[in-house]
């Protein structure tokens, strides 16, 4: 019989496991809601390797795919991922949640479980944790990383009360809090990152984490980039939906379907072209070019368009509250044009878009390498 321990990967030979005394063993694990987790992590990661730290994963799946493909070299802990199922209504969105919420839970569980044995067979110094609730330890620091310190709710203000009271008991079990934004009037996430109440352990804000840099590439007029990704059937569904708007489209168009671990390619034509994934270095060329980029209005997404100052049209999963709450907020600040799924037309978006008055905000304060330089100076004095 199999029990748990059947997803841990013994691949990581007995050599990686002899500890260098100098460099502290981080453990980096994103939950698998989408794929923006992962992408947001890999700034943290590359940051941990300039500070001389020997950076771990844990993940499956497409998260571990994709964080294959940029650190091919890290070894990886196989972790069960919470496996999350959206509905394909907005309707049934909270109610779809709601009945997974015990599956959830055993995740967590399972999660803290699985961490107290692999800190102890791989003697891991420290954990950071992006959003998933279960990798603290009592014997190790363990940072949790979320832009979601407030969980909007369709049903007011007395349910999000609820909803954060359950959040912050979660939380406090770790050493940190992690934000990846700035913490003035000039943030990107709103209410979302910003609450007036917040958790009793240290918060501390990490401006923008955004895989992308800025490079001078010529945008092509008429060139789209449409970015997918999230649950299923979401994903489907938009993808379906944009692709037979494309069939119309007079311009040129790149569909990147956010499927790393798909073997199944879509036949590409004289003017789109499909990809499952895409490396970092194809991805920040890819946005560049395109005129617009179309995608959903998941937070990381946001973060590196905002990098790029990428003019866009983003679509909130139907029923997906913070996103919903981020399309209305991003519209307000001129950062993005955001338009539903019902009744969605690529013409019709596209026009508006164009008309749209976008502001990017300046420049704005990363805290990165500042944060890790604390925490692994912290790691260092207690070896």
């Amino acid at each position: 019989m199999v029990n748990d321990d059947s997803y841990i990967n013994f691949n990581i030979n007995q050599e990686k496991k002899e500890k260098i005394p100098e460099k502290p063993r981080v453990l980096v694990a994103p939950l698998d809601w989408g794929l923006g987790h992962a992408t947001r992590c890999i700034p943290v990661i590359r940051e941990l390797q300039v500070q001389n730290c020997e950076v771990w994963l844990a993940t499956e799946g497409a998260v571990e795919r994709l964080l294959r493909h940029e650190f091919p070299d890290l070894p990886v802990l196989a972790l069960k991922g919470y496996r999350i199922k959206y509905s394909a209504t907005a309707k049934r969105f909270i109610w779809r949640i709601f009945n997974q919420l015990p599956k959830i839970r055993a995740a967590i569980k399972n999660e803290h479980e699985w961490l107290k044995r692999q800190v102890y067979e791989y003697k891991l110094d420290a954990v950071i944790s992006d959003n998933r609730f279960g990798l603290y330890h009592p014997e190790i620091p363990c940072i949790f990383i979320t832009h979601q310190l407030n969980i909007k709710s369709p049903w007011g203000t007395w349910s999000e009360k609820i909803l954060r009271s359950l959040n912050y008991n979660y939380i406090t079990r770790f050493k940190e809090c992690w934000v990846p934004d700035v913490q003035d009037e000039k943030n990107l996430s709103g209410e979302l990152s910003h609450p007036l109440v917040k958790p009793v352990i240290p918060i501390s804000y990490l401006g923008l984490l955004s895989r992308l840099k800025k490079e001078n590439v010529e945008e092509k007029k008429g060139h789209l980039l449409i970015l997918l990704s999230g649950p299923e059937p979401q994903r489907t569904i938009l993808e379906n939906k944009l692709i037979d708007e494309l069939v119309h489209y007079q311009g040129s168009a790149d569909v990147v379907r956010g499927l790393p671990s798909s073997e199944i390619i879509l036949p590409s034509t004289n003017h789109i072209r499909f990809y499952n994934h895409l490396p970092t270095d194809d991805i920040n060329k890819k946005i560049a070019e395109a005129e617009f980029v179309i995608s959903r209005t998941g937070y990381s997404t946001v973060m590196d368009l905002v990098q790029l100052k990428k003019k866009s049209i983003l679509i909130p999963t139907p029923g997906q509250t913070e996103q919903e709450y981020l399309g209305v907020h991003l519209m307000e600040k001129k950062i993005a044009y955001c338009v539903p799924q019902s009744g969605f037309s690529l013409t019709n978006a596209l026009n508006k878009a164009k008309e749209f008055s976008f502001q990017f905000p300046p420049a704005l304060s990363n805290n990165l390498k500042e944060t890790i330089e604390r925490f692994v100076s912290s790691l260092r004095a207690k070896t």
